[in-house]
């Protein structure tokens, strides 16, 4: 029997038998320990342990969200048709086969898994240190039928099923009197996790949501209601709260999304956090940032979480996934989840990034490009051809060299980043000469002397914080 199908009955009957889903649970997590630890002799013993530990954590977060009501069968149905089989377990689908096997024809590698998109920098609120604007005269936003064309191509040339969209705030998008619900609804066979600020998220918003069923929002907090009115607005908070409640009423699974900085740290690493948002307001994964430092001034960086505090936060990590269940991840510390860095269009795992200019950057913390949607479509080229850029090639060697390529003899992915991580290699190895500045503040630190010597200085000491953890717990546990 296929992967696919075993998970898929599994699922389905967790869903729909309620008085025998403790023991399909415990079923279901035995399979998925035995082909993550038992069957995978391809990674490090240690990273297969985490990888099943992540897994595990996302079907017990799914399941105990399901037995309080909070995920309707609508949204379970689309979930395990769209999510699961579309885009987890695809390499069972000969449509999804003979997509990448053409790609593979054309172009001499594998597609990337998805695409970053942010179709309008659009927002209704005004962070502090934020970029995005709320006037809908002169912020920069997509037109239709360019994010139509994007999403597509997503599915039909690189053969995914799962677009991640950022902002501005998602929610504000409008080009031609479409919204991106207009999106969702045609693309109904792809998985969109929407990262928002949640303050639009009314009781109509939830329920067309919950209708379509292939949607989930990671709504943004900073802390608690006094980190997250500080930064965002008084009132906010509230807010997200309502819209949490609008959320479970009707059935869609929510996540949030925090950003790690040295002003909200003590806060991460307390468990009352994380039983807060889990337990008590019912979400179903958390996403960590880590604060990118752009831009040259010192309060940037003093911002950033301290090489001694982000090892903190890595056994946090542990402990929240192997204890909690709970279904976390940082961007960071949580890298050996997919073998290292992600960006760079990286084939099986990776992704690109397109902002609301047609800007195509390797990742969202790389805030350069050297192509544009808008310059490939003049020239009847598609987002594949993005792909093969100088940039974009010099980030896939160097993900390749540090691990990709040979997985149970990867350099440290609890330094997985490319650019905050190793700004030095980025810097002389991956960024081009014709790379163009994504805003003023990238183009301030491109040959900045300060801003170069500052992020070599965290990436040396992380290093000798992380490098015994990454010897003596992952190469040598092996």
């Amino acid at each position: 029997m296929k992967n696919s199908t075993l998970v898929v009955n599994g699922l389905n009957k967790i869903a729909n038998q309620k008085q025998l889903r403790k023991i399909l649970t415990k079923q279901l997590d035995k399979y998925i320990y035995k082909k993550n630890i038992t069957d995978d002799t391809k990674n490090l013993k240690k990273v297969q342990l985490k990888k099943y530990e992540f897994l595990s954590a996302m079907l017990f977060s799914f399941v105990k969200n399901i037995d309080k009501g909070y995920i309707s069968k609508n949204v379970i149905k689309k979930l395990i048709e769209v999510l699961i089989v579309n885009t987890f377990y695809n390499d069972d689908d000969e449509k999804y086969v003979n997509i990448t096997d053409a790609f593979e024809k054309k172009y001499g590698q594998s597609p990337p898994s998805f695409i970053v998109l942010s179709p309008t920098q659009r927002c209704n609120l005004k962070c502090i240190g934020c970029y995005a604007s709320a006037n809908a005269e002169t912020t920069p936003t997509l037109p239709y039928d360019i994010v139509d064309r994007i999403v597509k191509e997503n599915r039909d040339i690189y053969g995914s099923h799962f677009v991640t969209v950022s902002g501005g705030e998602p929610f504000m998008y409008k080009s031609d009197g479409k919204t991106l619900l207009d999106i969702f609804e045609k693309y109904n066979d792809v998985f969109f996790l929407v990262y928002t600020n949640g303050t639009l998220i009314n009781k109509e918003i939830a329920k067309k949501l919950a209708e379509l069923g292939n949607v989930t929002p990671a709504i943004s907090v900073e802390g608690y209601e006094k980190e997250t009115d500080e930064r965002r607005g008084k009132g906010v908070y509230k807010k997200i709260l309502q819209a949490f409640e609008n959320l479970k009423e009707v059935g869609v699974p929510f996540g949030l999304s925090v950003t790690a900085t040295n002003k909200n740290i003590d806060i991460l690493l307390t468990d009352e956090f994380y039983d807060l948002y889990f337990d008590k307001l019912g979400a179903t994964y958390m996403w960590q940032f880590q604060l990118m430092p752009i831009g040259r001034g010192k309060d940037t960086f003093d911002l950033m979480v301290k090489p001694e505090d982000r090892v903190k936060l890595y056994r946090k990590w542990e402990y929240i996934l192997s204890e909690k269940k709970y279904l976390l991840a940082d961007f960071w510390n949580s890298g050996i989840l997919v073998n290292g860095c992600i960006a760079y269009g990286r084939p099986t795992g990776g992704f690109i990034y397109i902002d609301w200019n047609g800007n195509i950057m390797p990742c969202v913390f790389v805030p350069y490009s050297v192509d544009n949607v808008y310059d490939l479509y003049k020239n009847d080229k598609t987002i594949a051809d993005a792909l093969f850029s100088d940039f974009m090639k010099n980030g896939r060697k160097w993900q390749k060299d540090y691990g990709v390529s040979h997985p149970r003899t990867p350099d440290n992915w609890l330094m997985p980043c490319s650019i905050r991580d190793h700004y030095e290699n980025f810097k002389k190895s991956i960024l081009p000469s014709n790379a163009t500045p994504e805003n003023k503040e990238a183009a301030e630190i491109m040959d900045d002397k300060e801003y170069y010597e500052a992020l070599k200085k965290y990436d040396d000491e992380l290093k000798t914080f992380t490098a015994k953890i990454w010897d003596e717990e992952y190469i040598k546990f092996n």
